[in-house]
């Protein structure tokens, strides 16, 4: 049903609901962390590739993906770190690297910020995981009252048009039906839209000190000097060069590769330009 994803479903019980996620390969563990509106379907290849000498753990958030998408939910960025961070302990995962895109930056480098000792490398791909009051203003619509839940829940008007605008290159016809999916009605479009409605612009907002302090652990992780990859699209209306450019700032010594080209999607748009970074990335053991 889903091309390049011939992957075994996992399933961890959160409270009443079920949290999918792969888990593939032996090896040091990867887990990758995806944001909005895409779920672990985003990083297929990129698990096929890893997987042969690693054990990858690739997430679906609660009300992502073909994790459950129950309606009255707290779909805040805690809510989303503590459900990532059960998984590990659930699986017992004593150290890992990170993979992480779009709000899979806050998520994830928030529970490394709460297992400092045991993360041990990071991939990143245009995301953040610190604050900023830049928001395009085609997202900023689909935070207003009443009109924005219209839009992103009942017209589609969120993650329908990502599968074009967050690529520079034409999507595929099934793989674009592939990301779109899960999402396929009001009730299943819950998360996508709390995902907007949940990004911290001022100190106001619910998940602002959550985000500070995820934005404080970089600093940790700076310090220990941390392994870090970027590979960035040059052409993402969203996390633009901005975030790019934090990224370098804060961790001076990773490995940057910019792809003026690329969208936000950049694994869609560059896959085989960034795939001997992640082997080489990964496989390096110093």
């Amino acid at each position: 049903m889903y091309p390049d994803y011939p992957f075994q479903s996992n399933y961890y019980t959160i409270g009443n609901h079920r949290l999918h996620y792969v888990d593939e390969g032996q090896g040091d563990v990867i887990l990758m962390v995806h944001g909005n509106p895409t779920w672990s379907f985003y990083f297929r290849k990129l698990i096929t590739l890893l997987a042969k000498n690693h054990r990858i753990i690739a997430v679906d958030h609660l009300g992502c993906g073909l994790s459950d998408k129950p309606q009255e939910y707290n779909y805040s960025l805690q809510n989303h770190i503590n459900n990532l961070d059960a998984l590990l302990q659930h699986l017992r995962v004593k150290s890992f690297s990170l993979v992480v895109h779009d709000w899979g930056g806050a998520i994830g480098m928030g529970v490394a910020v709460k297992n400092i000792d045991s993360i041990q490398r990071a991939m990143v791909l245009n995301t953040a995981a610190f604050r900023s009051d830049r928001i395009p203003f085609r997202i900023s619509v689909c935070r207003w009252p009443v009109v924005g839940k219209l839009l992103v829940r009942g017209l589609n008007g969120f993650a329908g048009p990502a599968v074009k605008m967050a690529v520079s290159k034409k999507m595929a016809k099934n793989v674009a039906a592939a990301f779109l999916a899960p999402y396929d009605s009001w009730n299943n479009r819950v998360a996508v839209s709390s995902f907007v409605e949940d990004i911290p612009l001022d100190s106001s907002h619910p998940s602002y000190q959550t985000l500070l302090k995820v934005e404080k652990g970089l600093e940790q992780l700076q310090t220990r000097q941390l392994p870090m990859l970027i590979c960035w699209g040059g052409k993402d209306f969203c996390f633009n060069d901005s975030f790019y450019d934090e990224w370098c700032k804060r961790f001076p010594h990773a490995d940057a590769h910019y792809f003026k080209d690329g969208g936000h999607y950049i694994l869609e748009d560059a896959f085989d330009e960034i795939a001997p970074l992640a082997l080489s990335f990964f496989e390096d053991t110093e």
